[in-house]
């Protein structure tokens, strides 16, 4: 089993499972405090890369489209320090961030799960009942209705308006952005037969925000949403069937993991895992 815990959480990849635990620092950020712990089968990985900087570097988890709402929802703009996705690795730990990104690489290639977008979700999205605040409103879900109450930050119309409910059934989607420039953050939600749209600060249906870059854990609600929307199906791929190439991949991994231990990156108890881990691939290739 690979693991790697640092300040900001803790990553653990027994070839099936990625468990993503944040860390309990005051640095962490709300949103990743509020959805807490997150398991990732391996069927929903489309890759996992470590990405070096100057003090050290991310480990950046890549998910299958459709394999999880809050990715879909957040569509790639959820930046460090609010993306559960991210690790932030100190420069002590590069090496080991390094071997964490190459076994789970070095699985995927073994066991070769689809690529393709997901048919059902494969991580559940946030638990319910969720709530979020952010600039001019609360954002609640219930799994059955959403509740828009608005803050002393709300324009005059939404004063005026009081709150709003509308049942999961006249939803037809949700929107979420981060803040950005001069521009808001929003969480919108659309509903059957809606009119036009109108500016954030005046849309009923809109929690807007002008100072958070990321709005709280308005996200989280966000992807509770829509992981209980109706969804297409889309079109999959065929899955290769693992060969020769998976053989092989073995027998190089095992090989790197021996000059990993040699340079003093992997333990003797490290490399002792490790390596029964990918003998045991082998046989099954």
């Amino acid at each position: 089993m690979a693991e790697l815990a640092v300040p900001d959480g803790s990553w653990t990849f027994n070839g099936e499972i990625l468990r993503i635990v944040p860390g309990s620092g005051k640095d962490v950020h709300e949103l990743r405090r509020t959805l807490g712990e997150v398991v990732v089968p391996r069927d929903a990985v489309a890759g996992l890369t470590f990405e070096p900087a100057r003090k050290g570097g991310h480990l950046r988890l890549r998910l299958r489209k459709g394999a999880d709402p809050l990715a879909d929802v957040v569509a790639g703009t959820l930046g460090p320090p609010a993306d559960p996705y991210r690790l932030a690795v100190p420069k002590a730990r590069t090496g080991a961030a390094e071997y964490f990104a190459d076994e789970v690489r070095d699985t995927l290639e073994i066991y070769q799960p689809p690529t393709g977008p997901c048919e059902d979700y494969l991580l559940p999205g946030p638990d319910v009942p969720i709530s979020a605040t952010a600039g001019d409103g609360t954002a609640i879900f219930d799994g059955e209705r959403v509740r828009l109450e608005w803050t002393g930050f709300a324009g005059s119309e939404k004063e005026k308006a009081g709150p709003q409910e509308y049942p999961l059934s006249e939803l037809t989607g949700v929107e979420w952005k981060p803040q950005s420039g001069m521009g808001y953050g929003t969480l919108r939600f659309r509903i059957k037969g809606e009119g036009p749209a109108q500016s954030p600060q005046k849309d009923l249906r809109c929690v807007s925000w002008g100072i958070q870059r990321f709005g709280g854990a308005t996200a989280l609600v966000a992807a509770a949403v829509l992981a209980r929307l109706p969804r297409e199906v889309p079109e999959l791929p065929p899955a290769p069937a693992p060969g020769d190439d998976a053989h092989d991949a073995v027998l190089r991994r095992l090989a790197e993991l021996g000059e990993l231990h040699r340079a003093g990156v992997l333990t003797d108890e490290e490399f002792a895992s490790a390596k029964q881990a990918m003998i045991r691939r082998l046989h099954e290739t």
